[in-house]
């Protein structure tokens, strides 16, 4: 890995990277540790979903895509990065819609090259030119999104030429010589293909840094269901990541559990929280319930020390499960929501009425199934920037979990737990 970063990278933009997300990350964290100590919260990662738009139409969408389009505009997006970075944040996560359609996005990072951005893209807008701007910037790390063969990414995706136009920009990001990722939520379709030794060799062989698999997750006004991970499923990701960050020279990032594979979930550990493109502020990108908006008139320090509802939204999950609360309680969402009368954040207007039509599955939370770190490496960086910071040590009650995949569950999955039961895989 280290032959391949001082080999293969632009070094100005490797030490930016350094320098920005990594020392300077560490640093977010360790601030962030020591205000949960004073009895204080600010997340050290923020996700800021910048526009609506996008030019795909993706299965399990949860953005309003179709809607009229609406974007935080850039004085908004400067102030909002600007506030976060006063309490110590340096790395941002952009997201959409697809952001490149955003028309000051490259302002928004021009005006912050102080900081480090992640970008979720299709890739479709990264051309020679944007890429060489990306470049000359130094502080954006483009995450494209491949979500399977040529075939299954049109289907996915709701578009023929899908595939190629996205790699048509993933092959400029890299002529260009910047830190590129890959990413893919993995669902039933894509997973034979995707999740495999050769995909990686091939990502490492065309020049990706990096790669994260997220689990597709059944949410929005389209969420099909059938295209859902089960429980053995989930757990093969999981041994697959483990087991390519010690043996293949790529960074694989994954959000769902600590060092000892003990699941958990990065909002209710207070890691980081989502500012939508309305500017409201909720618990992660796939939760669109909100009370709280960047464009209140309280500072947002304020907002996040002083938000009654995110508080309960952490300390009421933290209680019952480690997993994803919106795929195994979204009834808890629904208490929470009419507790705080917190709003539905979307442009369909109908969230409310989706959670109730969840059907309970398990998550990432796989109990008496952890895998834990193989690379020592990955072992120490959790262990100090990416763990639970206490949440669950103080609140989880395992008495109060319900598991999705038991039979006695009154929100059973039982064709997940038929599905679990044909397979046992290795712990390595």
């Amino acid at each position: 890995m280290a032959k391949r970063f001082l080999l293969e990278t632009d070094k100005r933009l490797l030490a930016k990277a350094a320098w920005t997300l990594g020392a300077r990350g560490l640093w977010s964290v360790h601030r962030h540790k020591r205000r949960l100590k004073q009895g204080e919260f600010f997340p050290p990662f923020l996700y800021l979903s910048v526009i609506n738009s996008c030019n795909l139409r993706c299965q399990g969408c949860w953005v309003d895509v179709d809607s009229k389009q609406h974007r935080i505009e850039l004085d908004a997006a400067n102030e909002t990065i600007r506030q976060a970075k006063a309490m110590g944040n340096s790395f941002f996560g952009i997201l959409g819609g697809e952001p490149f359609m955003h028309k000051d996005l490259l302002k928004i990072f021009e005006a912050n090259r102080d900081v480090y951005f992640q970008v979720f893209t299709n890739g479709h807008f990264i051309t020679d030119d944007v890429a060489k701007r990306l470049r000359e910037l130094g502080n954006v790390t483009p995450l494209i999104s491949v979500e399977g063969s040529e075939i299954i990414s049109d289907q996915r995706r709701g578009k023929s030429g899908v595939y190629n136009q996205t790699m048509a920009g993933l092959e400029a990001a890299l002529r260009n010589k910047l830190l590129v990722g890959v990413c893919t939520s993995v669902c039933k379709t894509n997973l034979d293909d995707l999740v495999t030794d050769a995909w990686v060799d091939r990502l490492i062989e065309m020049g990706v840094m990096y790669c994260w698999f997220h689990i597709y997750r059944p949410v929005g006004p389209e969420p099909n269901p059938q295209l859902a991970l089960s429980s053995d499923q989930q757990r093969r990701v999981r041994q697959f990541v483990v087991d390519t960050r010690a043996t293949k020279p790529i960074i694989v990032i994954d959000a769902y559990h600590d060092d000892a594979g003990n699941a958990l979930c990065p909002a209710v550990t207070g890691f980081t929280h989502h500012v939508g493109p309305w500017g409201d502020i909720e618990p992660c990108p796939v939760i669109q319930i909100a009370k709280e908006s960047i464009h209140d008139q309280r500072d947002l320090a304020t907002t996040f020390n002083e938000s009654e509802f995110l508080r309960d939204f952490r300390e009421l999950t933290a209680q019952h499960t480690r997993g994803c609360v919106i795929m195994e309680r979204p009834d808890l969402l629904l208490q929470l929501a009419d507790k705080h009368g917190a709003r539905d954040t979307t442009a369909r207007g109908r969230v409310f009425e989706e959670l109730k039509n969840v059907t309970p599955r398990r998550s990432q939370y796989q109990p008496g199934d952890e895998i834990p770190e193989r690379s020592f490496v990955y072992r120490w960086a959790k262990k100090y920037a990416f763990n639970d910071f206490g949440t669950y040590g103080r609140r989880f009650d395992v008495a109060k979990y319900a598991d999705p995949d038991s039979a006695s569950s009154p929100e059973g999955n039982s064709q997940d737990a038929d599905d679990a039961s044909k397979v046992s895989l290795p712990v390595v």
